[in-house]
């Protein structure tokens, strides 16, 4: 009995394989010209997705700097438009704060 449990599940195995063959074949409907532009913007493509996790790897930096690019297009410059703890309601809290070496050293 367990044969013929074994030959069933190979047999929908290979029924479903050649099934989904002949789905991969069928042809597709044409794309329009503005379906196959909005593709085109809306991905980067394997190859770029490829390429963009090899530098990873290789240049450790490649992370960062992306990251920095995500920042930018949110809107964040130099961490200048950081979020904070959400605790400070006045609306000249920054002129309270005492400026930083780093903004000493800049500023001089």
């Amino acid at each position: 009995m367990n044969d013929w449990i074994g030959l069933g599940i190979i047999l929908v195995i290979v029924v479903g394989g050649l099934y989904a063959l002949m789905r991969a074949n069928e042809p597709r409907k044409p794309l329009t010209e503005e379906e196959f532009q909005k593709r085109v913007h809306e991905s980067t493509g394997l190859a770029g997705a490829g390429l963009s996790a090899l530098q990873q790897v290789l240049d450790p930096s490649a992370k960062k700097a992306r990251a920095v690019i995500e920042d930018m297009r949110q809107g964040y410059y130099d961490g200048e438009q950081e979020s904070g703890d959400g605790n400070d309601t006045s609306a000249d809290s920054d002129n309270n704060m005492t400026p930083t070496d780093e903004e000493k050293e800049r500023d001089a």
